[in-house]
């Protein structure tokens, strides 16, 4: 089963698992922080998600090239990283400037990152992808296309989900 991690506002936190698939399908981008060397690198990526027994799994795509490529490939097998995802802000005005707030929902977690080998992996997280960006299914993905480009899975070992509903 899936880890909690610690929240302070435990009053705001999302536990039911349908309404956490709801919230990750509402959001459109998902940040992942690497550590790399003690420098923090954050990158903002599309992906596509599914569960599988109650855990999730977020597939992103990238060149075989790069900061975020080179530091997952050297990983011995899996990268431990943070991720960080948001959907439905709002500002909530008040009086005064210590009273503003915002509306939100939220999800933090951590997970395990790894390259996906083979054609039909890549091609399964691909498809995950290109449904999540355009709600489209079964797209064709030549041989070619699949072996110049990496995919990565995340395999969600933590998160927390939070939500601030306007009016609360």
């Amino acid at each position: 089963m899936l880890k909690k991690m610690k929240m302070r506002r435990s009053d705001r936190e999302i536990t039911d698992a349908d309404r956490i698939t709801e919230i990750i399908e509402e959001c459109k981008i998902m940040r992942i922080g690497f550590n790399d060397n003690g420098e923090v690198y954050i990158v903002p990526l599309n992906y596509g998600h599914e569960e599988t027994d109650g855990k999730h799994y977020f597939y992103f795509h990238g060149a075989k090239a790069g900061r975020k490529y080179n530091l997952v490939k050297n990983a011995k097998d899996t990268l431990d990283v943070g991720f960080e995802m948001d959907s439905g802000y709002a500002l909530l005005p008040a009086e005064t400037a210590c009273d503003y707030s915002a509306a939100y929902r939220s999800i933090i977690g951590k997970g395990k990152i790894s390259l996906v080998h083979g054609n039909e992996a890549k091609r399964h997280g691909l498809e995950l992808i290109m449904k999540e960006a355009t709600g489209k299914e079964d797209w064709n993905f030549p041989v070619p296309m699949l072996l110049a480009v990496a995919v990565f899975c995340l395999e969600v070992t933590e998160l927390t989900c939070k939500e601030r509903k306007i009016g609360k």
